[in-house]
């Protein structure tokens, strides 16, 4: 069993927390705030961390950051707790270095789902590093591939300079270098659509959109824009941390859209019973390259309108949704992107695929989870 220290300045939360884990076996530390917290840290270095976000003389993020600052205690893994009405607060401990949270109030069952999954990630990365015992041999392949993976970039990034006018920009342009594209559609919303009225469609369109606008802000979307009836979303290196790059955001973010599918699937079943709708499903695309945030003005009065993502990274993302609707993939992601999130996901079939207007396929594969 592991030993877990609680953080938590409500006495009833506190107790209820310690309360199951220490029926589950666990033995377990508990403090009022983030500074009595750390002290149990350094004395005790447990497996595992959960903490409320909203504490005295110092609060969940402050807690965190020095955890993750301090190289004995880094590795350990965090669990936030925070309430529904908390909304940004969850995206901040996403982006910063925590490995999960839990809303409250919260079931003692998905206390123990979450503090499972982290122990088992613990104990399975443990595992790994005993068994690395040409450790050194392996950095060096995976630093040599690296190298060589950038040179491909860096060529490819070049032809397709030649190709998207993307240059300078305007002073009010942002680049952003190596992002990683998302882009999630419904392929069957114009059957939904025949099917429903107006009211109706408008209810489905919010329910879903609303859910997904949430997800990818919550795990740190750099920009978000409806296209048609998709969404387009844009993760930049800019708010990476140490323990979390934008790349494993977007598939995080990716994984939490196509679950949010499969809810509105059982909303419309129960709301619209006999109705034999079309099965609500959604695709997304991940893609990694450069990526201008652009502003549009308005030519008359000079003022900024809106911004828009543009560049091959934007295109081609697009173009991949589409062509993995026909692989019947739920997720797909090109290799590019996939190389910096390589050991934590999951990766189904892998193909060649051919995209319009492109002398080359895209080496792509399907994303189905995550290994940690």
């Amino acid at each position: 069993m592991a030993l877990i220290v609680v953080m938590e300045d409500d006495a009833g939360t506190r107790m209820l927390v310690a309360s199951v884990l220490k029926k589950d076996g666990h033995t377990v530390l508990t403090a009022d705030d983030g500074a009595q917290g750390l002290a149990l840290l350094n004395a005790n270095h447990p497996d595992l961390i959960i903490s409320d976000v909203q504490m005295p003389n110092m609060n969940g993020f402050d807690m965190l950051a020095a955890v993750r600052k301090d190289a004995d205690t880094a590795s350990i893994p965090v669990i936030l707790l925070t309430s529904l009405q908390e909304r940004a607060h969850m995206r901040i401990g996403m982006t910063t270095g925590a490995d999960d949270y839990i809303t409250k109030p919260f079931r003692a069952a998905e206390l123990r789902e979450a503090v499972s999954a982290q122990l088992n990630k613990r104990s399975v990365q443990a595992s790994l590093q005993a068994m690395a015992v040409d450790a050194a041999v392996q950095r060096a392949l995976v630093d040599q591939r690296h190298q060589l993976a950038k040179l491909y970039e860096e060529r490819l990034a070049a032809e397709l300079s030649e190709r998207w006018p993307t240059s300078e920009g305007g002073e009010d342009d942002e680049r952003l270098p190596n992002a990683t594209v998302l882009f999630v559609d419904i392929p069957s919303y114009a059957d939904v659509a025949q099917r429903l009225d107006a009211q109706e469609l408008g209810e489905l369109v919010k329910k879903f959109y609303g859910n997904a606008n949430d997800t990818v802000h919550l795990f740190g979307a750099r920009h978000m824009r409806f296209v048609g009836e998709g969404l387009l979303a844009i993760f930049a290196e800019t708010t990476d941390t140490k323990t979390v790059n934008h790349g494993l955001r977007a598939a995080r973010a990716a994984l939490g859209l196509v679950d949010s599918a499969r809810g509105i699937q059982e909303y419309l079943e129960q709301r619209y019973p006999g109705r034999s709708l079309p099965k609500f499903e959604v695709n997304v695309a991940l893609h990694t390259g450069d990526v201008s945030l652009t502003v549009l003005r308005d030519p008359l009065h000079g003022t900024a309108t809106q911004t828009l993502p543009v560049g091959d990274a934007v295109s081609a993302t697009m173009q991949l949704q589409k062509a993995g609707r026909t692989h019947r993939w739920p997720i797909v992601a090109s290799v590019a992107a996939l190389r910096a999130i390589t050991g934590a996901v999951q990766t189904g079939e892998r193909a060649m695929i051919d995209l319009p207007g492109r002398t080359a396929p895209m080496d792509a594969a399907e994303l189905v989870g995550l290994t940690i």
